[in-house]
């Protein structure tokens, strides 16, 4: 038999093969509500379109950026963030990434050797966890669940008997909306540095904030590697384009990684990406749609179905608690898309051991489907209900 790696063996993004059979089922004529997947509705700001436009009829853009990005574009992100955080982050510390999911493989290739342990918050981002399973870094299970208010402990990590080598957070965390106060994000940088834990902080869901802001572990760590990007706030998710904040003992190792690995990020994107901090008013109004989006879910539908959920204080998800109704999340997820029309990710994509009693629904679609998947949710709820009575 022909060699085949142990490695790649890893779980499947079910997000995204949700996606994949419900445009399948689309292609065959069926009315799908899509909340299964974390990705706006809304196109890319009109001047990063334009931008990229002129772009393309530039020779200089159709080579190769310089493997970090194309300085400029650097330069527009450290000044976002002297401007958004007050937070004095070098250009020289920036590298673009082919999206964020770049940005952890390299965070993970350069901080951690195999072997290492990473904790994780969970329910968490489920690519965090096969990422580093692939590349042989054991991900170990940190408790942010409803029992633990939705909030990861430090203490539990210092009764364990070894502390990680690696702690990854995400504010606004995917698939909870929990937000860290400025207090929590110090606190746990703070354990970082005195315990020598690397922290890497996911901030792709800035800027997507309900009542509470959002703060940078720039401003409370020089060792914590920073992940964020222009795919959720910016809308601009196929564009592919990431970033990440470097602490200067990994520098030379991600700079390596990204030229042997990608070369670059695409530079006509890259180009068009400078613009994006220019469109705050554009970029606004669709967070006032999330806002709204957000509102109608949790008011229409059935307690049943949004049980004990997650605070969606940020980022663009609802965090269903479904346990009154079903133990099998993937189940209900699987009826609801035949059945209801209406596609949603399954809780055991987060949270691999409570997941069957979760559902994650997207909010970053149109409102008109937000109004549409409450009316299918709850007629489906009202039957499956009914049913089991039945039964």
């Amino acid at each position: 038999m022909i060699k085949c790696s142990n490695r790649s063996d890893i779980p499947p993004f079910l997000a995204l093969d949700s996606m994949i059979e419900a445009k399948a089922l689309e292609a065959k004529g069926a009315d799908i509500i899509h909340l299964e997947i974390g990705q706006p509705s809304s196109p890319a700001p009109k001047a990063v379109m334009q931008a990229l436009i002129e772009a393309m009829g530039d020779g200089d853009t159709h080579g190769y950026s310089v493997a970090k990005g194309v300085p400029a574009l650097r330069d527009a992100i450290s000044a976002d963030y002297a401007k958004t955080y007050d937070a004095r982050i070098s250009s020289d510390d920036i590298a673009i990434t082919v999206g964020s999911s770049t940005a952890f493989a390299l965070s993970f290739l350069a901080a951690f050797d195999v072997g290492d342990r990473v904790a994780l918050p969970t329910p968490g981002y489920p690519a965090y966890r096969n990422l580093m399973m692939a590349m042989g870094i054991e991900p170990v299970a940190l408790p942010a669940r409803a029992e633990q208010s939705w909030m990861p402990s430090l203490r539990e990590m210092e009764s364990w008997d070894e502390l990680p080598d690696g702690l990854i957070i995400a504010s606004p965390h995917n698939p909870t909306g929990v937000v860290l106060s400025e207090s929590e994000m110090k606190e746990i940088c703070d354990w970082c540095q005195k315990h020598s834990v690397r922290l890497i902080s996911d901030e792709i869901y800035h800027g997507l904030t309900y009542g509470k802001q959002a703060t940078t572990a720039a401003h409370y760590s020089s060792d914590a590697i920073i992940v964020s990007g222009f795919s959720k706030y910016f809308s601009m998710t196929g564009w592919r384009l990431g970033w990440m904040v470097i602490p200067q003992d990994l520098k030379p190792s991600v700079e390596r990684l990204i030229a042997n690995l990608y070369i670059s990020a695409p530079t006509p994107n890259q180009m068009g990406a400078i613009h994006a901090f220019d469109a705050t008013p554009e970029l606004d109004a669709n967070l006032a749609r999330y806002a709204a989006n957000r509102t109608i879910l949790l008011e229409g539908l059935a307690p049943e179905f949004l049980g004990n959920h997650a605070p969606c204080d940020g980022a663009f998800y609802l965090y269903a608690d479904i346990s009154a109704i079903s133990n099998d999340s993937q189940k209900l997820a699987d009826d609801l898309l035949h059945k209801a029309g209406v596609a949603v990710t399954a809780g055991v994509d987060f949270d691999p051991e409570q997941g069957h009693k979760h559902l994650r629904l997207s909010f970053a679609g149109a409102t008109k489907d937000m109004h549409e998947a409450v009316r299918r949710i709850n007629a489906f709820i009202k039957e499956h209900i009914k049913t089991q009575k039945s039964a």
